[in-house]
């Protein structure tokens, strides 16, 4: 599959037909994958268009492809060699995204600033604490969190974080991966 070898797919959608199960499906696994991606509406140079198309259509991408909002979009014609060449760029740079290695004490820092601004969730009386975050992998980029309990490590502060790391980082064009370590409570 094309999807296994490449390293960053380019989600290819008719501007003419829009979205379509197809390119949902696609999307699906390379976003699965841990691929980088982008989404490519070509034949934008036929599509009847006013002053507000792109950004309607766009939105429309958007909430179609909501699980990979990270995904940047752009509007090419390849039969007129439109936008080719800042497509190809664009692929460079979601690339390096994709490969993108950050610090462990770099992460701990967005970290701390985050817990500082919204505290992470208690329940029944008990607060989630994350002993350190590091990056395991890239491509995806794959975070591991070191916390005292991962049932209070909700899914809502996981994407609050990553949010974090991506307003810090970029990682523009990438999916990122979460694992959660439980430390060993037999410890003394």
């Amino acid at each position: 599959m094309a999807v296994e070898r490449a390293q960053v797919c380019v989600i290819m959608i008719d501007g003419t037909e829009g979205f379509t199960e197809q390119d949902s499906k696609v999307a699906g696994i390379a976003h699965e994958m841990g691929k980088g991606c982008i989404i490519a509406v070509n034949k934008w140079d036929i599509v009847e268009k006013d002053g507000k198309t792109m950004d309607s259509y766009r939105k429309k991408l958007m909430n179609d492809f909501s699980f990979m909002s990270y995904a940047p979009i752009i509007f090419i014609s390849a039969k007129e060699k439109i936008r080719l060449d800042r497509l190809y760029e664009l692929i460079k740079f979601v690339d390096t995204q994709n490969a993108m290695r950050i610090t462990t004490g770099k992460l701990n820092e967005v970290l701390a600033d985050a817990a500082a601004r919204v505290q992470p969730p208690t329940d029944k009386g008990k607060r989630l604490k994350i002993y350190y975050v590091t990056q395991a992998s890239t491509r995806p980029p794959t975070f591991v969190y070191f916390v005292n309990n991962a049932e209070l490590f909700h899914y809502s502060y996981q994407r609050y974080l990553d949010n974090q790391i991506r307003a810090v980082f970029g990682l523009e064009g990438t999916p990122t991966r979460i694992l959660i370590r439980e430390r060993n409570k037999d410890k003394k």
